[in-house]
């Protein structure tokens, strides 16, 4: 594999998982919220948004100070199963979640908003369990807004370099993800394979903000 294409599969293979991860956790949250007025609903809200505005930096010491060999979960995980995620691809795809899971949240929070509750409220006269009103009705309804939301999920994922480099270094084929290579090939002076790699991450993110661009418009 050479020294392109690695991080290049790398970029899509945390981008993957990490998108996958912020749905499932992203999703049902926004669902519960949208739907819900209990008195911490805004700081609850404001928590999840919050990975959106802190620095990649502080995000990373979070990770670090959760999942690291002397954090809580880091060393549960390590007495339990033997897991570190300290430098490795696993501990990247936690970083690229945590700081992607906000679009994904808001963005399916928003379509749910928009679903017509007279919808709802005839299914359930129907006889529709709340279970399958959600899969049968609120969700192809909501569907395009939250597809959208998890393809600016994945792009944000892409581009992630604060928190993954603090967490899972950069370690040429292991752990070095696009936006890290890119920053070693420039650090280092090989400007030719740093142009290559931003073609590459500029071209794959456009694509992805073209496509959830018109899955936006089409909801209108």
């Amino acid at each position: 594999m050479d020294a392109n294409s690695a991080p290049i599969l790398l970029t899509l293979k945390v981008a993957s998982f990490a998108t996958l991860a912020a749905a499932l956790l992203g999703i049902p949250l926004a669902r519960w919220i949208a739907y819900s007025r209990f008195w911490l609903r805004d700081w609850l809200d404001a928590t999840l948004m919050l990975p959106m505005v802190l620095p990649p930096t502080v995000l990373g010491y979070y990770l670090i100070v959760v999942v690291g060999r002397n954090g809580p979960l880091g060393r549960w995980l390590e007495s339990a199963f033997g897991v570190s995620l300290m430098f490795t691809w696993q501990g990247a795809v936690v970083a690229a979640t945590l700081v992607a899971l906000p679009l994904v949240y808001k963005a399916a929070r928003a379509a749910f908003e928009e679903v017509e509750p007279s919808i709802e409220h005839a299914a359930r006269m129907l006889g529709s369990r709340e279970i399958e009103l959600f899969f049968r009705v609120t969700l192809p309804v909501a569907s395009r807004g939250i597809v959208a939301g998890l393809m600016l999920t994945f792009a944000r994922a892409m581009g992630e370099f604060g928190a993954t480099l603090m967490i899972a270094g950069n370690l040429p084929d292991k752990t070095q993800t696009l936006s890290i290579a890119i920053y070693d090939a420039v650090q280092s002076g090989q400007d030719g394979q740093a142009l290559v790699l931003v073609g590459v991450i500029s071209a794959l993110c456009m694509g992805v903000l073209v496509v959830s661009g018109v899955l936006l418009r089409a909801r209108h």
